[in-house]
């Protein structure tokens, strides 16, 4: 995938405050009762960091898939049950009106072992679980869910938590917010390229017109009448910059003397595409 548009230039996607959120990661899981992967309903197995696995591999885990309003809610439940045959509760939430004692009794029960053997002591545990993932997939949007008010930095861009901090949802219960955890290199390409659509790496390094066209594409690949209809896409076929420039056509996004205003409609593409305005749509299914 083009991020750059200059071969030379090297792709400054992992930062320098990435490193040190994994290393501070790593360190601060050894504290914690339960690990939180959140991850992308629409996009299950891209909007995972791989790393995650072996870092959260000691530690009891809950993957919430937060974002699941804008999701395919068949194909949530069909995510739910895949994770749940490989040994994994996972749960949907939806960010603006998804029910926090859901995610709360599924925390319980996965931190019922350690307050069971505090309890045998005598000692009432206050349980620390620990929210993690990759940039941008909602993370300090449910930690202020569940506490019922701002208490996380939370925005439509990636890299705004920039430091882990503790907050506390009840007298027995804190949850650490991290920053979200790429990893060092993207072997997988569609990988990459869909996690751009989500907003996890930044706009800033990415050839938006290039993306915006291989959006097109896979939006029409699963969702053909949603993205033809919202688009007014009146060939909704061939390549990603026929595609483009008849998006440009259907909406009117010119230029003066009728040219197509590609990188305006780059843009409002992706923008449509994040907010939802396709209804619910899901690029990801289970492994077959």
């Amino acid at each position: 995938m083009n991020f750059t548009g200059a071969a030379e230039m090297p792709i400054q996607w992992y930062p320098g405050h990435m490193a040190r959120a994994k290393r501070l990661l790593k360190d601060q899981l050894g504290r914690v009762d339960v690990a939180i992967e959140v991850c992308d309903a629409r996009l299950p197995s891209s909007s995972r960091n791989p790393d995650l696995d072996a870092l959260c591999a000691r530690k009891k885990r809950l993957i919430v898939l937060s974002k699941a309003d804008l999701a395919d809610e068949s194909v949530t439940r069909a995510w739910i049950r895949y994770f749940k045959e490989r040994g994994i509760e996972a749960l949907p939430f939806d960010s603006s009106r998804g029910r926090p004692k859901d995610v709360l009794a599924a925390i319980s029960r996965a931190a019922d072992e350690a307050v069971e053997r505090q309890a045998a002591r005598g000692v009432k545990k206050t349980v620390r679980a620990m929210a993690v993932g990759t940039p941008n997939v909602g993370k300090s949007t449910l930690i202020n869910r569940l506490h019922g008010r701002s208490v996380a930095p939370a925005a439509d861009r990636p890299g705004v938590t920039r430091a882990n901090q503790w907050v506390k949802i009840s007298p027995y219960l804190e949850l650490m917010d991290s920053p979200g955890l790429l990893w060092p290199k993207l072997e997988d390409e569609r990988a990459a390229r869909r996690m751009a659509y989500i907003g996890t790496i930044r706009d800033e390094v990415l050839a938006l017109e290039t993306l915006a066209q291989n959006l097109l594409e896979d939006l029409l690949a699963v969702r053909e009448s949603a993205a033809a209809e919202q688009f007014r896409l009146s060939r909704p076929y061939g390549d990603g910059q026929a595609l483009l420039e008849n998006a440009c056509a259907g909406r009117g996004w010119l230029l003066p003397g009728g040219r197509y205003d590609t990188a305006r409609g780059a843009a409002l593409i992706l923008d449509e595409f994040r907010a939802g305005r396709l209804g619910r749509v899901s690029l990801e299914t289970p492994p077959a």
